[in-house]
């Protein structure tokens, strides 16, 4: 009996570790994603010029998003969102990059607002690509006027759009190095991080983007560590530059850095 519990203490928990590795995919994505589908108000609420747009996927997913134009020819913000709620939730945001100067791109993934489908890594970088490529194309807008921006899990859309399309420059805000690194910071994952996969790798990617990056980070993030982003940024090749944010934890990015943050932008895109 003493030779059978022996082996149980043993086979239990390594039959649980490779639970856990065989469906670790779907574990990722019930921690990354948290779409909602409901807008909690529209551009036309606050008076916001825009057009709605329908796209789908090279996978034929249909999604959806919303560009606000300016007069004249002023740069386009390629919007990749965090991992919650849906572009409605951007709409502050965006009013404040118009008044700068700055026409904006946003778009959904799969399973968030208005586009269809279920949310995955593989699907969300696709969503990226098709969302980009009807800016190209249909909008019109060339590559030289293209920002890519990319906030938390967006930052990883951005950086997949930067490694096979064409852009004028990145900014990556709140971002993380990668879900295996993020894994050895969450108790509940840390003892198995090193078994697990590097998906959505930015670090690796950012080593061959070669148009000028901004990296900022709020130096009080409570859920992705500010270490992740000067990584990043060390990992950068030139040109590039490093935004600290102090006193701003992961969603207050633009609201603490006020006027500063806004700014810096603007030099950035403009230099």
């Amino acid at each position: 009996m003493l030779v059978i519990r022996k082996k149980s203490i043993i086979l239990i928990p390594l039959l649980g570790v490779i639970f856990f590795i065989s469906f670790y995919s779907q574990i990722e994505n019930f921690f990354v994603f948290h779409p909602q589908t409901d807008f909690d108000m529209t551009p036309d609420q606050m008076g916001l010029q825009y057009e709605s747009i329908n796209f789908k996927a090279e996978d034929g997913t249909k999604l959806h998003g919303w560009f606000f134009p300016l007069p004249g020819k002023s740069p386009v913000i390629f919007f990749c969102h965090g991992n919650a709620g849906n572009i409605s939730h951007r709409l502050h945001n965006i009013r404040e990059l118009l008044k700068k100067g700055f026409q904006v791109f946003i778009f959904d993934y799969r399973g968030y607002g208005k586009s269809k489908g279920r949310p995955s890594r593989e699907g969300v970088y696709l969503d990226g690509l098709a969302a980009y490529d009807y800016l190209r194309n249909r909008l019109g807008i060339p590559p030289d006027r293209i920002i890519l921006f990319g906030r938390s899990l967006g930052a990883a859309v951005a950086t997949e759009i930067a490694v096979q399309r064409q852009a004028d420059r990145m900014i990556l805000e709140s971002a993380f190095t990668s879900t295996k690194a993020m894994a050895r910071t969450m108790p509940l994952f840390a003892l198995l991080s090193p078994l697990l996969p590097a998906h959505y790798n930015n670090l690796e990617k950012i080593k061959d983007i070669a148009i000028p990056k901004l990296i900022i980070h709020g130096n009080r993030d409570e859920i992705i560590p500010f270490s992740m982003g000067e990584r990043l940024f060390e990992a950068s090749a030139e040109p590039k530059a490093f935004y600290a944010i102090e006193g701003a934890g992961h969603n207050d990015t633009w609201v603490i850095g006020g006027r500063k943050y806004f700014e810096t932008l603007k030099q950035f895109i403009h230099s």
